[in-house]
């Protein structure tokens, strides 16, 4: 008897403890893009540790059937401060929460959050409420009307609080009173919501720069709001962070407040080492002296831009440059579709490009390392090229958590829910040596294929959502139209590789699956926009993971074949715009037998004569007008004849 007593005994200690830490504050509506977010928790004793507590954010709808979660935080080695409180929010709240996630992160209601024991990892999205482990919940919403009823009868609530009963919900937060009721006012972040407690000196800390390169100064200033007494303020910090190390910077790591005074500065210099390691970003972590100082903003994040960057000899979208970057094209790789048309042009196409013997399947996760080096911007190797905008962007600025704002991402040109592959692959990267075998039937391939995934700034992707492109979607304002052709490059090539996709014309609607369009601002694009160097070099990279090419970039004018005006004609590589006029040149007599003559060069040039199945069968050197005996079967074979670094194709005939 006296054993249960002593659990009993432990375990009501225990619940007590956990019992005494509540959710004091909301702040989910907030001006511009919801950039002040905030949410606050208090203890009933000062600097408690939250060890073992988890914050979870869960949907709710006004018909209050939604009971899941979108995001959770874990609050293992955080603590409240002196007064009990601890804030966490959007970086651009003040003072500087304990820990910051991205803005817009908060939904704005009708919702709920709640305090659990536990850890993030026993909520991953989409989980369902529950009861168990909770230690308080607050649902909220951002009108009268509206509540998460099923949330509310989950957690035991019978008060939903409306954030705008003031009608002013983007200035003013929800806020726990001492006798736990609420109300909504001003937000008071960081601090008792009645305005007791310990008054803090309040440190604010800037810098010259935001954005600074390698060799430049970068001056860093602490403002207290009381002015200093009794001795020096003596402010310390580290600048560490990832890559960024000691040895990239040189300078003395702390900030003096003299007595009389409220502000003190640093000078640190930041190095160049002559070497290209790529864009880094410092982090600005100040310690704090004593209690009764509090930081207004810290960890302040500076971007140190690598000087020592490479530029590609070829130009970008917005001022492109044509024949500088090869075709990596494998010899004969397309010479199975010499002469065919209609459908059986679409097929053999197919048969090379979604060959489940040869091309590979990489994941989703993959797609940010292909993009690095595909959509590098050819005037700095630390950039990328973002598509829709038309501009270039830090690579270290691709997006990991849930905030879009200034940072890049991976948009499905043939968009997710159109296409039936949303999230059908693997998020975590895998690398370029473990793929899946793959053929066209195995729609789930195309959320991985790097060939119709771009980079893009990530509120210009959500703009475009699932829009058919030129009836509905054509980009952002000023949009010099740099992408139409590599759009519809790469739609001509889903359609092609997929059989479950097809590119048609008008405004179709997202329920029609497998659907997308519109087909005749495509081609007009496909011509308007010529393939240039960028979109040879993109194509010649993505080849290296997936052992596959886009040929509408190597041929752009097989889309009139496929989809367009030339349909049912008869198809040759000859046709298409190669890298010099091949309107001169001549391979006589074709059909041939034993001889055949080439006319039309009179440089030095090469012949190679491929079977249909790509097997080099001859090989010579010629200058001019040149006859060349040939020993071949009876058949079909394509000549591949090179001058002066340019190349076209002529197919041939045997008797």
């Amino acid at each position: 008897m006296m054993k249960n007593t002593f659990f009993a005994m432990v375990f009501l200690y225990a619940c007590a403890s956990y019992g005494q830490v509540v959710i004091n504050e909301l702040d989910a509506d907030t001006p511009s893009s919801d950039i002040l977010e905030f949410v606050e928790l208090k203890s009933t004793t000062a600097n408690f540790p939250l060890d073992g507590y988890v914050l979870v954010f869960f949907n709710g709808t006004t018909a209050g059937t939604a009971t899941t979660s979108y995001y959770s935080i874990d609050l293992d080695g955080l603590k409240t401060d002196v007064n009990g409180i601890i804030h966490l929010g959007n970086q651009t709240v003040s003072p500087t929460p304990a820990l910051t996630f991205g803005t817009a992160t908060i939904q704005n209601g009708p919702d709920a959050v709640a305090l659990y024991l536990g850890n993030a990892t026993d909520f991953p999205n989409n989980t369902l409420a529950t009861a168990t482990g909770l230690i308080d919940a607050l649902a909220y919403s951002n009108g009268a009307t509206t509540k998460p009823t099923a949330l509310m009868a989950i957690f035991g609530l019978t008060v939903c609080v409306n954030e705008n009963q003031t009608l002013a919900v983007q200035t003013h937060s929800i806020q726990r009173k001492n006798d736990g009721t609420y109300e909504v006012k001003t937000p008071t972040p960081g601090v008792n919501n009645d305005g007791s407690g310990i008054l803090f000196n309040y440190v604010t800390t800037s810098t010259n720069l935001t954005t600074i390169d390698e060799g430049q100064n970068l001056i860093i200033t602490s403002t207290v709001s009381k002015v200093i007494v009794n001795s020096p303020l003596v402010l310390n910090f580290t600048l560490n962070n990832g890559s960024f190390k000691a040895s990239d910077y040189s300078g003395n790591l702390s900030i003096t407040i003299p007595v009389g005074a409220t502000s003190g500065s640093a000078t640190i210099k930041i190095l160049n080492d002559g070497v290209n390691e790529g864009d880094e970003e410092l982090k600005i972590q100040l310690t704090s002296p004593s209690v009764e100082y509090y930081f207004n903003n810290n960890s302040l994040i500076i971007r140190v831009n690598d000087i020592n960057f490479t530029v590609l000899p070829f130009g970008t979208p917005l001022n492109p440059t044509y024949g500088l970057v090869a075709n990596t094209a494998p010899a004969g790789y397309y010479a199975s579709i010499e002469g065919l048309s209609g459908a059986a042009l679409k097929q053999g196409l197919q048969d090379i490009i979604a060959n489940p013997a040869v091309v590979h399947a990489h994941v989703y996760g993959d797609i940010y390392a292909i993009l690095k080096k595909s959509d590098q911007n050819p005037a700095n190797s630390n950039q990328v090229w973002l598509m829709y905008v038309e501009e270039p962007r830090s690579k270290i600025d691709y997006q990991v958590g849930n905030s879009i704002i200034g940072k890049w991402n991976r948009e499905h040109i043939y968009c997710q829910s159109r296409g039936g592959f949303a999230d059908a692959t693997s998020s975590t990267p895998q690398g370029i040596n473990v793929w899946t075998t793959t053929g066209p039937d195995v729609i789930a391939t195309g959320h991985g294929d790097a060939h119709h995934i771009r980079a893009e700034d990530g509120q210009e992707n959500s703009s475009r959502n699932n829009r058919n492109y030129g009836v509905d979607y054509n980009g952002p304002i000023g949009s010099q139209g740099s992408w139409h052709g590599d759009v519809a490059r790469s739609v001509f090539y889903m359609a092609v590789r997929y059989n479950a996709l097809s590119v048609v014309n008008g405004d179709t609607t997202e329920s029609n699956i497998g659907q997308i369009g519109d087909l005749a601002t495509l081609l007009d694009w496909n011509q308007t926009d010529k393939a240039d160097d960028f979109e040879m070099n993109r194509n010649n990279y993505i080849y290296t993971w997936q052992v596959n090419r886009n040929p509408f970039i190597d041929y752009p004018n097989l889309a009139d074949y496929i989809f367009g005006a030339k349909v049912g004609q008869q198809w040759f590589s000859t046709l298409s715009t190669n890298d010099f006029s091949d309107s001169k040149v001549v391979i006589y007599p074709n059909p041939a037998k034993d001889f055949i003559t080439v006319f039309g060069i009179s440089d030095q040039s090469t012949i190679e004569i491929y079977s249909l199945s790509g097997a080099k069968l001859f090989n010579t050197s010629f200058i001019g007008e040149t006859r060349l005996r040939i020993d071949l079967a009876s058949g079909i074979y394509l000549a591949k004849i090179t001058s002066d670094n340019k190349t076209l194709y002529k197919k041939i005939v045997i008797k």
